[in-house]
């Protein structure tokens, strides 16, 4: 049994939580989000590499989770397949370097796979993001021994799931739309354990995209039919 669970967790395939181990035993190196509220709950924050896998809607806030982050990046960042095209403009007054920005255009998910483990394994790129749908065991562990090569760090944003498997990623985040910012799930941990749903306020970094104080349930919902009825009258 011993033997079989050695092997499983050299395979990236099951770990044990440290979370009560002693420091020495702690050797998961992690790098800040950005936002303090999420590196307390991912205790310490990002993988330094490897895998990330971050489910969520399209344009719900899940490149803002990431600015802080990047904007620290001294190496180039890969961009593979995003669903819109970036706004280099506000990049560059969020304090992001778009000279580091390497934007790809796959013409098939099979092509951005293997651009974003071409680009971890040169180790020219500190960080890949890739946008992409279900995965396969065997695609994401290729990607880990590409990080690991190149000591990047990647993250998969992944939308619109079928698959209900669990992945060998180091850390794997859903996230959902809130008011103040996102909501986010830590599904899965390296070194840790899932924890339940907490809301990331992003109010002090993004006031103009959250909302401060919540809607009074008495107040009128108002569709644009009605107001364009009332402009007319």
């Amino acid at each position: 049994m011993a033997n079989l669970i050695d092997f499983l967790q050299h395979q990236n395939l099951v770990w044990q939580g440290t979370e009560n181990a002693p420091a020495s035993r702690q050797v998961y190196e992690t790098v800040s989000t950005g936002f303090g509220d999420l590196d307390k709950q991912l205790h310490g924050g990002l993988p330094k590499q490897g895998v990330v896998d971050i489910q969520s809607q399209v344009g719900i806030g899940e490149l803002r989770l990431l600015l802080p982050y990047l904007r620290k990046q001294t190496r180039m960042c890969a961009v593979i397949h995003p669903p819109a095209l970036l706004n280099a403009h506000a990049l560059f007054h969020q304090g992001v370097d778009t000279g580091q920005f390497l934007v790809i255009t796959p013409n098939s998910p099979q092509e951005a796979l293997w651009a974003a483990e071409q680009c971890l394994k040169s180790g020219a790129c500190g960080s890949v993001l890739l946008w992409h749908g279900d995965l396969e065991v065997h695609q994401v562990k290729r990607l880990q021994l590409a990080a690991q090569t190149g000591q990047g760090l990647i993250c998969i944003l992944r939308s619109g799931i079928k698959q209900s498997a669990s992945l060998p990623v180091c850390l794997s985040l859903k996230l959902a739309p809130h008011e103040l910012g996102l909501r986010v799930q830590v599904i899965k941990r390296r070194g840790g354990w899932a924890k339940p749903d907490f809301v990331l306020d992003m109010s002090t970094n993004w006031p103009e995209l959250t909302a401060r104080e919540k809607v009074p349930r008495s107040a009128q919902v108002v569709t644009i039919e009605q107001a364009l009825q009332q402009v007319n009258r």
